[in-house]
């Protein structure tokens, strides 16, 4: 039900208006405490003040006054809308940021005020806001945009203006209104939606939601065209702290629009809801992140970064590349498709250097500048080499979200990354069109000359590599040899993507200075140097290589799917250049395992060349690490654990994972170089309490702090707020514990524990004992029910796999349980499948939420179909 909102009478030049707010005054003085500060909500077209309803409701709340006290909140409804007066006169956006200061005025806001809009309201607020700079102490922003400079008006927007549509669609019937609502996700409860329409029931009193889509001006000849340039201009010059939330699956507002006023706006924090659309106040909670975000920001409850976590010395990426420009050995390789040395391409260190200078020239030339976002969709090897460092020398900041995403996460992370520039090979030019990828098209190769000029117009490309390398050459070769700014150390170098294993890929940012603490890591921990020959099966090593100093090799493989490294294209790629060092996903080993049996005895002789090999992504067996100890009989076999947060983090070789023997996980070893890693143990009932600890055998939340964990999540402020909670640390969202010996031993996620009427159970130690039966590749253990009351239910991938997925056999499901049984778990049910849903990077992280939905669908005697 709609609560009856208050009314102020507010004398405005010539008239008197009647204008309808809510405002918790009365709220915040229950509570004894004067208020940290006002916020003024605005709300656009075609809603009113109840949009805010949750901020009323949080703005007092025992947490928001224990975190610095409450705040006012007054919720405006904009005249000839909401409850508000009809005024029947045509108010321009002009008129309306003087209406609001006429409503301040009267109402006697005293600062710290902040303004928050949505929709047109936004632009409405921020006008609010230049105009009264000596109260505003912050801006906050949710689907709204400021000047449509370079973009035509979104076609919902030109449907609703065009002529046939605009009186009949926004004022005669309720249309415009059931549409607006009809964006929600998920879609508003009948109360709700009757709400929204309750102050527009009749075409009188729905005008203004006419008059207000007629004011939006899509031209330089429109009435508003000067007011909206002046506010779009002036919010540059506001030196305040901003927080835009933000649904991208809004077809009016899309991402185009953060990115503009991002442009205008550079300090804002961002948090972007996937999945959330136009409404996204109602789609997802705002309310206290906004006030743990004016806690934060604007009463002056700041954190600082822990000084534990930032790098001292700090060497440049392009150190290693600089001192060898005289350098004529091999420094970089790419085996080609049909995997022979014989067809590789070689670049030595100097070549590698002048082009990485050649192709920084062009791109400057073209117009990537220092802080400039660039989308690589570029095939690991010796172009997408070229092209990170190139991007570091000009500071301009590499977006990495490989095609092992799939199509649609990919989609996802690029447009969530918002990249100026986009460059790519044919297939992903393709699809940056067909699915409208934003950044300025630039192709990684050449055309075919005949069809060069229509190919650009198809794929709107600005220019190619080789011709961009090429002007920089030209540059060079007539003495106008450029010279490069270094990048400040702490401004933001690389964007990389988590796997999406767990929900939506994450974009993980990462300074100049934090890269090269991860190299430095790497280096220190596996005496990594100049001179180490590296095997790169596993795409970012591909890209370290040459800032550790190490000559590397892409294997002939496809590398959106680690599964397809065969035994006898590593072969060759250690052939290629002496290798001494393997980095390979554990999808990948598994198939070189599977495909050694055509080893030649010339490409056996060169995997016992190798001295090192890596893996990271997910845990590998013991019995398959033993399988590459064959394969590579003089290698160190080491599996460092990590994530895209922080890589590594701890480590461990074959001897020590021997040694540990089982336990409740997997064991993954000790800190790596620099790193140090904590438990934040957790409750019952899966809460986890911020009390850091090392004591031994207690289960939680595995910390870490490292030089080398990432700056932040990029435009995910509430996930960043989340992951540094714990002060000095990271949350890592993984389950585990440390041993007496201060080993670390992984027992899962943190979304994947069981909430039972025993407590709280870990999953990993059950899987692994099943796992140890014959007839079952894969386990996974899943809750199912409510948190609390959760049974266990394992779901098992069997050799061979069965035709459907059920119930398992009888004399199966017993061994299951016995198994699960000396682990401390009871299982309630064992269902056989034929194949695990897995991430698509490193084809092997289980997808147990999403199994933990398909056994309860099945369970309960529906049709689950494929999980």
């Amino acid at each position: 039900m709609v609560s009856v909102p208050s009314t102020a009478a507010v004398d405005a030049p010539g008239t008197r208006r009647e204008w309808h707010l809510l405002d918790n005054a009365q709220d915040v003085a229950a509570t004894g405490m004067e208020p940290v500060g006002t916020l003024f909500c605005i709300h656009g077209n075609p809603t009113w003040s109840y949009l805010w309803r949750t901020l009323l409701a949080e703005a007092t709340s025992p947490a928001t006054v224990a975190a610095g006290g409450p705040w006012r909140v007054v919720a405006v409804d904009q005249l000839d809308m909401g409850f508000s007066e009809r005024t029947g006169t045509f108010r321009r956006l002009a008129d309306r940021i003087t209406d609001l200061g006429d409503l301040s005025d009267a109402l006697e806001l005293s600062g710290p005020v902040v303004s928050v809009g949505h929709d047109w309201g936004g632009i409405i607020s921020l006008g609010w806001a230049t105009r009264h700079r000596e109260l505003l102490a912050g801006v906050v922003l949710t689907n709204t945009a400021v000047h449509p400079a370079g973009f035509s008006l979104p076609p919902a927007l030109k449907l609703a203006l065009h002529p046939a549509v605009h009186s009949w669609g926004t004022t005669a019937t309720p249309a415009f209104l059931s549409i607006t609502h009809g964006l929600a996700q998920p879609a508003l409860s009948d109360d709700v939606r009757a709400a929204f329409m309750a102050p527009y029931a009749s075409p009188s009193r729905r005008v203004g939601v006419g008059n207000f889509v007629a004011d939006i001006p899509a031209t330089e000849s429109h009435p508003s065209w000067a007011a909206l340039d002046a506010v779009s201009t002036d919010i540059s010059t506001l030196e305040v702290p901003v927080l835009m939330f933000w649904g991208p699956k809004d077809p009016v507002f899309s991402d185009r629009y953060l990115r503009d006023l991002l442009t205008r706006m550079p300090q804002a924090d961002v948090h972007r809801f996937e999945g959330a659309s136009h409404l996204v106040q109602e789609d997802r909670d705002i309310a206290v992140p906004t006030f743990a975000w004016l806690a934060q920001r604007v009463s002056a409850h700041s954190t600082t970064e822990n000084a534990d976590r930032v790098q001292q010395d700090y060497v440049p990426m392009l150190s290693e590349l600089d001192s060898r420009r005289a350098d004529t050995s091999v420094a970089v390789v790419d085996m080609l498709p049909d995997g022979t040395a014989t067809t590789s391409w070689t670049l030595s260190w100097a070549e590698l250097a002048r082009d990485v200078d050649d192709l920084a020239a062009g791109l400057r030339e073209l117009g990537v500048r220092s802080g400039d976002r660039i989308s690589l969709l570029v095939p690991p090897g010796i172009k997408l080499t070229t092209l990170i460092y190139a991007c570091l020398r000009l500071g301009a900041i590499i977006v990495v979200a490989d095609a092992g995403l799939g199509t649609r996460g990919l989609g996802r992370a690029i447009k969530g990354a918002g990249p100026n520039y986009l460059i790519g090979i044919d297939k992903a030019l393709a699809g940056a069109r067909l699915y409208n990828w934003p950044g300025i098209k630039i192709a990684a190769e050449d055309f075919n000359a005949s069809t060069a000029a229509a190919s650009k117009k198809l794929l709107n490309i600005t220019a190619t590599i080789p011709e961009l390398m090429a002007n920089g050459r030209a540059l060079h070769l007539a003495g106008n040899r450029p010279s490069f700014t270094a990048p400040d150390p702490d401004s933001d170098a690389a964007v990389l993507f988590t796997s999406g294993s767990t929900g939506p890929a994450k974009g993980v940012m990462y300074t100049h200075r934090r890269l090269a603490a991860m190299r430095d890591t790497l280096k220190t921990t596996y005496s990594l140097k100049a001179g180490t020959a590296l095997v790169a099966g596993f795409a970012p090593f591909a890209l370290l290589g040459p800032a550790l100093g190490a000559t590397t090799v892409t294997p002939d493989m496809d590398v959106t799917a680690p599964s397809t490294l065969t035994a006898q294209a590593l072969a060759n790629a250690a052939v290629a250049i002496d290798a001494t060092v393997v980095f390979a996903s554990p999808a990948a080993l598994v198939n070189v395992v599977a495909t050694a049996a055509g080893l030649s005895p010339a490409q056996r002789k060169a995997l016992t060349a190798v001295e090192l090999v890596l893996s990271a992504g997910a845990p590998l067996a013991e019995q398959l690490l033993h399988q590459v100890q064959e394969l590579a009989p003089n290698a160190a076999l080491h599996t460092p654990y990590g994530m895209t947060e922080a890589l590594p983090v701890t480590d461990i070789d074959l001897a020590g994972i021997s040694a540990a023997g089982a336990g409740n996980g997997v064991c993954v070893g000790t800190p790596v170089s620099g790193a140090s890693v904590a438990i934040a143990p957790i409750n019952d009932d899966g809460a986890v309490r911020p009390e850091p600890t090392t004591e031994a055998e207690v289960s939680g939340e595995i910390l870490v702090r490292a030089p080398h964990v990432k700056a932040r999540y990029d435009r995910l402020w509430i996930t960043e707020q989340h992951s540094t909670s714990i002060d000095g640390w990271h949350r890592s969202g993984d389950i585990g514990h440390l041993d007496a010996e201060g080993r670390l031993w992984v027992e899962g996620r943190m979304e994947h524990i069981l909430c039972t009427t025993d407590g709280v159970r870990t999953p990993v130690a059950a899987e692994q004992a099943i796992e140890l039966l014959g007839d079952v590749a894969r386990a996974a253990v899943v809750g199912v029910g409510p948190a609390g009351t959760q049974s266990a239910v394992a779901i098992v991938e069997t050799v061979p796999p069965v035709r459907s997925a059920g119930l398992a056999p009888a004399s199966l499901a017993a061994a299951v349980r016995a198994a699960a049984k000396k682990t401390g778990l009871s299982l309630a049910a064992v269902v056989a499948i034929d194949a695990m849903p897995v991430d698509v990077r490193h084809n092997s992280k289980i997808d147990r939420a999403k199994l933990s939905r398909w056994a309860a669908r099945m369970l309960s005697g529906g049709k689950p179909g494929r999980p």
